[in-house]
């Protein structure tokens, strides 16, 4: 009897859109640079070409990282979380930016006066307020790699 080739993407939990989170994450450094979503077809061809493919809701067709600005993503690895509901991708960044505002990551908002946490201010003299602070720099102008659509995700 010969395998199922797909059945390791029936093994994994898709919600009721056929979609799974997936987590691209630096493989040498082990920053998270960004979160997008998978269909079976995005993972399928992620893992066939080696190059992120992910599912973009917004425009419902597959968006493969990096078909505008060029900072494409090589795959490393791909796993999956204890749940399998979470997909994470260990890449490369091509251009060394992964976030369409021109950074590095995605996560460059920082949670700043927040009590609890250990970052409690940026530098305020006075009592802080939460709020979101952008703690990474620009590293590329966004209307360099998208144009007029530099407002718009990739």
């Amino acid at each position: 009897m010969q395998a199922d080739p797909a059945a390791w993407l029936d093994a994994l939990h898709w919600d009721e859109r056929g979609l799974v989170p997936a987590i691209a994450q630096d493989a040498t450094t082990g920053r998270v640079l960004m979160m997008a979503w998978m269909n079976r077809e995005a993972l399928l061809e992620t893992a066939r070409t080696g190059r992120a493919v992910y599912w973009s809701r917004s425009r419902n067709r597959l968006w493969r990282k990096g078909e505008e600005s060029g900072n494409v993503q090589h795959v490393h690895e791909l796993r999956t979380d204890c749940d399998r509901d979470v997909i994470l991708l260990a890449i490369e960044q091509v251009g060394g930016v992964a976030c369409h505002t021109g950074r590095e990551s995605c996560f460059f908002r920082r949670l700043d006066g927040a009590p609890g946490l250990e970052v409690v201010t940026s530098g305020r003299a006075d009592t802080p307020v939460p709020h979101w602070e952008n703690v990474d720099p620009v590293r590329v102008d966004p209307t360099a790699l998208y144009g007029d659509r530099a407002h718009h995700h990739e």
